[in-house]
This record gives C-alpha cells, sequence and structure tokens, in this order.
C-alpha cells in the first residue's frame, strides 16, 4: 500500500495541511485557522483532530500515514523540535513541537522553521529548479527565510538562521515588532506591517482609495494596498514603493553575504506579484554588489501556498529515508 506523508504549515493565522506522496504530489490538500488562544494550547489537537477528520472523510486510516512534517514560525531545534519564541502563536518561552506531535499521533516528526520549510519545497518541487544555493523569503503574517548553501538547509547554532524579519531596517522610531525590538523588516515587509502602514497613512488624513476602503469596511488588507497601488492611487503606491525600499535593501545585504543562485518570494504578500516584485528588484540591483547582482536572479515562489507544506513532507520523508 501506498503511504502518504502528512506537511503542515502552521501559521499565525492559518495552518495548512496536506497529504503528500513520497514523490512530493499532493494527494489532498485544506487548510484550519490557527487558535492562539490560552498560549497555543489548542494548536496541535487542532491539527490532529482535523486529519483524523479528513482521513475519515476519504475513507482512509491513519494507518497509511508514514509520518508528519510541519514547519513552525520561530526558531526551531531541528535535533529535538523544539519550537522557541513562537510570538506569533501565543505559546510561552519553549514548546515541544516535535515531542507531542509524536505522542498524540503515534507517528514520526520531523520540524523545522517555517520558511526553512517553504525552501526546501521550492528547491524540490518548485521556483528553485534544484539550485542549491537558494534564499526563499515568506512574506505572510511575518517575515522569515529559509537559507539553502551547497544544498543544506543553514540552521545556525541555535536555530535562528534565516530570520532575516528581524533585521532592523528603521533604527530609530521604527514600530514595535512581536519579538520585542522596534524596526524590524516585519513591521514594514509582512501583511500586518503593510496594514499598518495603510492605517496610519488613512490616519494620517492622506485621501484617496485606501481611505475610502476603510470609511466602508473600517478595516483594510494587503491585498487592498496593492490592488489600489495598481489602481494608480497615490497613498497606495507610496506604501509599496516603502515596502519595496526596505525588502530590496534587505535582500541585499543577504545576497551580499551569502552570493545565492536565486532568491525566491513567496507567502501570501508576494500574490501581488510584479508589481512588488519590480520595484523590490530595483532596490536589489541598487544596493546589492556588483558581482551578486549579475548572477542572483529573484523570482516569485511557483508553489504558491504549497511550499511549506511539501518542504514539511520533505523534512518527514528525510527522516524516514536516513
Amino acid at each position: 500500500m501506498e503511504k502518504w506523508l502528512a506537511g503542515i504549515d502552521l501559521g499565525g493565522t492559518t495552518t495548512k495541511i496536506a497529504f503528500i506522496s513520497f514523490d512530493g504530489d499532493i494527494k489532498d490538500k485544506w487548510e484550519i485557522a490557527t487558535d492562539n488562544s490560552n498560549e497555543g494550547k489548542n494548536i496541535v489537537l487542532n491539527i490532529i483532530k482535523s486529519i483524523d477528520e479528513r482521513l475519515n472523510v476519504i475513507g482512509q486510516a491513519r494507518e497509511i500515514l508514514a509520518g508528519v512534517g510541519m514547519g513552525a514560525p520561530g526558531p526551531v531545534d531541528y535535533g529535538t523540535g523544539i519550537l522557541y519564541n513562537a510570538v506569533n502563536l501565543g505559546f510561552k518561552g519553549s514548546y515541544p513541537l516535535k515531542a507531542t506531535i509524536e505522542t498524540e499521533m503515534s507517528l514520526p516528526a520531523a520540524i523545522d522553521n517555517d520558511a526553512n520549510c517553504a525552501a526546501i519545497g521550492e528547491m524540490w518541487k518548485g521556483a528553485g529548479d534544484g539550485a542549491k544555493d537558494l534564499v526563499c523569503v515568506t512574506l505572510g503574517t511575518g517575515v522569515g527565510a529559509g537559507v539553502i548553501a551547497n544544498g543544506q538547509i543553514v540552521q545556525g547554532v541555535s536555530g535562528a538562521a534565516g530570520e532575516i524579519g528581524h533585521i532592523t531596517s528603521i533604527p530609530t522610531g521604527g514600530a514595535r515588532c512581536n519579538c520585542g525590538k522596534t524596526g524590524c523588516l516585519e513591521t514594514i515587509a509582512s501583511a500586518t506591517g503593510i496594514v499598518r502602514l495603510a492605517m496610519e497613512s488613512v490616519q494620517a488624513g492622506k485621501k484617496g482609495r485606501l481611505a475610502e476602503i476603510v470609511a466602508a469596511n473600517g478595516i483594510i488588507t494587503a491585498k487592498d494596498v496593492f490592488d489600489s497601488a495598481r489602481d494608480g492611487d497615490s497613498a497606495a503606491g507610496q506604501i509599496v514603493d516603502e515596502v519595496a525600499f526596505h525588502l530590496g535593501l534587505a535582500l541585499a545585504n543577504v545576497a551580499n553575504i551569502l552570493n545565492p543562485e536565486k532568491i525566491v518570494l513567496g507567502g501570501g504578500v508576494s500574490r501581488a506579484g510584479d508589481i512588488l516584485l519590480k520595484k523590490v528588484r530595483d532596490q536589489f540591483t541598487r544596493y546589492a554588489f556588483t558581482r551578486v547582482r549579475e548572477t542572483t536572479t529573484i523570482a516569485l515562489a511557483t508553489l504558491g501556498n504549497d511550499a511549506g507544506v511539501i518542504g514539511a513532507a520533505w523534512l518527514a520523508k528525510n527522516r524516514l529515508t536516513l
């Protein structure tokens, strides 16, 4: 009987789950809301309940699963599967994610940072196209990056490598980040950061489409900002320019250190497409070292929201086949 892997992309707002073959083909996928109340105590139980319910719907038993892989937002000790400082999930301190999943599901599990999983997914089945030196940036509720050097994920001494969302973009006077610092790239280039910039623009009295959306709905989304900029709204265009400046500068600095073959932009914000990508490329070109600029390409992720679950499944597969 063919065995499947459960790939899980744990996010601060939603959790994406998929059943994936050992060849990386998605058999089924869905998502659930992430319940980060009560210090995240319901998160793992909700995921397991959802997996069991889905198996029941498609007429399969849990025995079809060979293992579980998960990408989680925050530093992960890959060996122990302990998640640290997951500020967007409600967990306090460190959380034994791998041990909890293995205990509750009686299956082997492998855990890594969500951006690392997205990078692995893009390298395995997506835009990385087999590149051995790759940086995959996830622009979602937060900002993270998975760094692959010579075909290996760069973990760092404590699993915190690739946390580019916490590069300081604004040294003084920046907005407070969930990590406790101020002025992080995440406060600008994430979906929540873009919404913050939009609300500040409206509150400052700038007229236009953004103000109209807030007046009508009381809220605004990052998609609204990009759509408005695409339609020529001046205030929205200024926000996109600011996001692209800080993101392009950060990527140039990262690339100046790593000289990757490719930088892949994924996550919900990347769905803005060319209106963001072109401006980021322009800023990258402005700040990257000449040889780096000539050898590093920036592309949009091709797997979309599937990158994380595919990469997580690869983790599980790798653990089982080592």
